[in-house]
């Protein structure tokens, strides 16, 4: 389950950024929201597909509470989901 987990932190990632630094900036400096539409709706999901595989990934890497929160918490912070992966999961393989 884990590099199902990765890829999808890492496209979670990847559509956080684009919506901070292009689509939004698409939509309210150029008046062109229809980008943001797309990205954000797929956004959505990652990100819902996100949380589900940290909850369910955490009794496989035996993490606690803590660690689990810091993994959630990734999931808002620009860039978040790639330190996560570096720290949590990739020393695994």
């Amino acid at each position: 389950m884990t590099p199902a987990f990765r890829i999808i932190s890492y496209l979670e990632g990847i559509s956080y950024l684009l919506i901070l630094f292009v689509t939004m900036p698409l939509k309210y400096m150029f008046e062109s929201p229809e980008p943001n539409k797309v990205i954000g709706m797929a956004h959505g999901f990652l990100f819902l597909a996100y949380i589900v595989f940290a909850i369910l990934i955490k009794s496989e890497k035996k993490w606690n509470t803590k660690t689990l929160v810091i993994v959630l918490l990734c999931s808002v912070i620009p860039f978040g989901t790639f330190w996560m992966d570096k720290k949590y999961l990739a020393k695994d393989n």
